[in-house]
Order: structure tokens, then C-alpha cells, then sequence
């Protein structure tokens, strides 16, 4: 169990580093910045990598949504649940404060903004609304859990599994960072509001609420929808 958590900790840390870092310090940079497009690849790149580097230790998670969808998908062990989710806001924050370190050692540097945090309303990249970012935020998270669990159903081929579920990130960022700069993953909202400027601590609960209703509808329609169990 323990080497688990260690793998859903530093799993959870890539992903927040690698996806929140190209946003944060990649993104916006004038003339070769690499803008959304990029980010959304970051974040496809950091579950990739670690699913193939740990995901045969801990099942690859990093992310709590997914655990739930996985234990409601009949794919985990409920036992495991919360001393996962410890385990990826763990990561999540910890990444986050390394980010914020990096972030306020730039020259000039007097705060770190949104820092990559998620928000609707005015704290949307575009100023969508609360509604548009939760129904936005439910819609991918259930079809984040539908892509997962079908890449790693005995019916699908076999060592390709990441490789779905990174690209399956990519494109559901490439989707919904206009709308709520996506989370779909709880951990990854956490482990920036801490640091941002902003509403984002107050707007958090939006992003721990729509990706665990979605991933819990993501793993209720695969199921409805398979014909094995596994």
C-alpha cells in the first residue's frame, strides 16, 4: 500500500508540475509561448509518462475522480479510496508549492495571478458562466472515466491503455480550457488554488463536485453499456 500512495503522489506532482508549470510559465511567453495547444498536450504528456513509469504499481490514478470512477466501475478496491485521494492532494499541493517557488524567482515577479487555477464567471478565461463550467467540467470528467475504462477493458489491446487516456486529456483540454481552464481532476484544482490570486479557493468546491458527479456517470454508463466486467 505504501508504495501505492508513493505512486499516486508523485504521479499526481508530475501532472500539477508539468501541466500547471506549461501554463504557468510556458504559455503566455510573447513570440514563442506554446498557448493552449501546448498546455493541453502537457497535460496528456504528464499521465502518459507516468502511466507507463508507475501505473503498474498503483493503477495509474492520479487523480481522484478517476479512483472514484474506478471503484463505481468495479475496477478498484473502495478501501483505497480515501488513502488515495490523501495521497494525490498530497502531490497536487506539493507541486504546487515547487511551481510557485519556480513561478517567484522570475525577474520582476510580484505575484503568480491565476497561477493555472480553474474559475468560471470572471475567473473563466472566456467568462463563462458557473453552469457552463459545471455542466463543461461533469460532461468531460464522464467522459474522461468512459475512455479509461474502455482502454483498459480486456477487450481493448493490450500496453496501449496510456496512450488513449493521455490523448483523451489532451483533447478534453483542448475542449474546456476556454471555459473553466480545465480541471476534471480535483487534486489538479487543489494544488493551485492554494497559491493563486483570485477567487480560486472560493470557487474550489465546483471543481471537487462536477468531475466526482461526472466520474461517477462516466463509470454508471460504461457499465450500462459493456458486456464483461473487466
Amino acid at each position: 500500500m505504501t508504495k501505492k500512495l508513493m505512486a499516486e503522489f508523485f504521479g499526481t506532482f508530475w501532472l500539477v508540475l508539468g501541466g500547471c508549470g506549461s501554463a504557468v510559465l510556458a504559455a503566455g511567453v510573447a513570440d514563442v509561448g506554446i498557448g493552449w495547444l501546448g498546455v493541453s498536450l502537457a497535460f496528456g504528456l504528464t499521465v502518459l509518462t507516468m502511466a507507463y513509469a508507475v501505473g503498474h504499481i498503483s493503477g495509474g490514478h492520479f487523480n481522484p475522480a478517476v479512483t472514484l470512477g474506478l471503484v463505481m466501475g468495479g475496477r478498484h478496491d473502495a478501501k483505497e479510496l480515501v488513502p488515495y485521494w490523501v495521497a494525490q492532494v498530497a502531490g497536487a499541493i506539493v507541486a504546487g508549492f515547487v511551481l510557485y517557488v519556480i513561478a517567484m524567482g522570475a525577474a520582476g515577479a510580484e505575484g503568480v495571478g491565476g497561477f493555472a487555477s480553474n474559475g468560471y464567471g470572471a475567473a473563466s478565461p472566456q467568462g463563462y458562466s458557473m453552469i457552463a463550467g459545471l455542466v463543461t467540467e461533469i460532461v468531460m470528467t464522464a467522459f474522461f472515466l468512459i475512455i479509461i475504462l474502455g482502454a483498459t477493458s480486456s477487450g481493448a489491446p493490450e500496453g496501449f491503455a496510456p496512450i488513449a487516456i493521455g490523448l483523451g486529456l489532451t483533447l478534453i483540454h483542448l475542449i474546456s480550457i476556454p471555459v473553466t481552464n480545465t480541471s476534471v481532476n480535483p487534486a489538479r484544482s487543489t494544488g493551485v488554488a492554494f497559491f493563486a490570486e483570485g477567487p480560486a479557493l472560493g470557487q474550489l468546491w465546483l471543481f471537487w463536485v462536477a468531475p466526482l458527479v461526472g466520474a461517477a456517470l462516466g463509470a454508471i454508463i460504461w457499465k450500462a453499456m459493456t458486456t464483461t466486467d473487466d
